[in-house]
């Protein structure tokens, strides 16, 4: 006993054409086939709600932002690099030492010991210069662009 299928179509709101079920022989399916090509079923267009359409635009608009800001730094890291830079640094005054904060640029510090002793020593911090190469330009007298203070030096 066989069974037929009770569909002859089926139909799916994403097909353009249905699908047709046929119970032909394989004889008259390969004598078709050589008369016309087979048609296939076509896939329409998916039909978009707003929160996919607005999921979407926020994926692309994302990917773009997070190619473009480093694209933005970079370039302007290259035209920074470009420019000659003359601005004087800040905390030296453009002397490339500042003055030091233990010994206030003297060279010695005084320690009072009490009973009105006082005991002056060459300064620890300065080694009795009184100042300290510049920890913002490093003693060169320059202030350093934004980006050039990222660089890290490792001092172990």
């Amino acid at each position: 006993m066989s069974i037929q299928p009770s569909v002859t179509c089926l139909h799916s709101p994403f097909l353009c054409c249905p699908l047709k079920l046929s119970s032909h022989s394989t004889a008259s399916l390969s004598a078709r086939n050589r008369l016309s090509p087979p048609s296939y079923p076509r896939i329409r267009a998916i039909d978009l709600d707003q929160n996919t359409v607005v999921a979407i635009s926020v994926g692309f608009v994302s990917i773009a932002v997070g190619i473009g800001i480093p694209v933005f730094y970079e370039t302007q890291i290259d035209n920074a690099a470009k420019r000659e830079n003359t601005q004087p640094c800040f905390p030296c005054n453009g002397s490339g030492a500042q003055r030091c904060r233990f010994c206030m640029g003297s060279g010695n510090v005084t320690v009072e010991l009490g009973g009105d002793e006082k005991e002056v020593s060459r300064c620890i911090n300065c080694d009795g210069a009184g100042s300290l190469t510049c920890t913002t330009c490093q003693g060169s007298g320059i202030q350093p662009r934004y980006l050039d203070r990222r660089e890290f030096k490792d001092d172990d």
